[in-house]
């Protein structure tokens, strides 16, 4: 992109030049060299600011929805938050990370609201996918992703990074 700048500069300077912008009868060919070399630069400087302004820019937290607002949201990313009250262990897995795990929140099947597919900490098979649902059953969490269309009535988040799963720290 730099790159791209400085030769749409070198090439607005060439128009300049031919447009009769060229050395005057009181510039050396040093000073005028100075100047556009500084014209480069300016043009150059120009196109950097929009971007170093966009790098600060900070972003809003998605919102944060129960499992019931969830499937209002398809498509939105959003930090869903409810009780993990029954899970399911898919077959087969995949490869580098086990077998996937559907955790239902706030409602079991066959009707659940709002449901989060994740996998074990590591790849494993069906004992490591126990033990993950171990960290997770009976608790508060909530999950940060894409919400996704999932059945009849629930919807979904794909969390396939385990860091998009958070266990709420019970009150008491």
């Amino acid at each position: 992109m730099f790159a791209g700048m400085i030769w749409t500069a070198l090439q607005f300077a060439d128009f300049l030049n031919s447009a009769g912008f060229s050395r005057s009868s009181h510039t050396t060919g040093l000073e005028h060299d100075k100047y556009m070399k500084t014209l480069i630069v300016m043009m150059c400087m120009t196109g950097l600011v929009p971007l170093a302004f966009a790098q600060g820019a900070a972003k809003a937290p998605p919102p944060i929805l129960t499992t019931a607002e969830a499937k209002d949201h398809i498509g939105d990313m959003a930090t869903v938050c409810g009780v993990v009250v029954d899970a399911n262990i898919k077959d087969p897995g995949i490869a580098g990370h086990g077998k996937p795990i559907f955790y239902d929140l706030d409602q079991p099947q066959p009707h659940p609201v709002f449901y989060f597919i994740a996998f074990g900490k590591k790849p494993g098979g069906f004992d490591e996918a126990r033990a993950a649902i171990a960290g997770y059953k009976d608790k508060k969490v909530c999950v940060t992703g894409k919400i996704e269309p999932g059945g009849a009535s629930a919807a979904f988040i794909f969390a396939a990074d385990r860091s998009q799963v958070k266990v709420q720290a019970e009150k008491k």
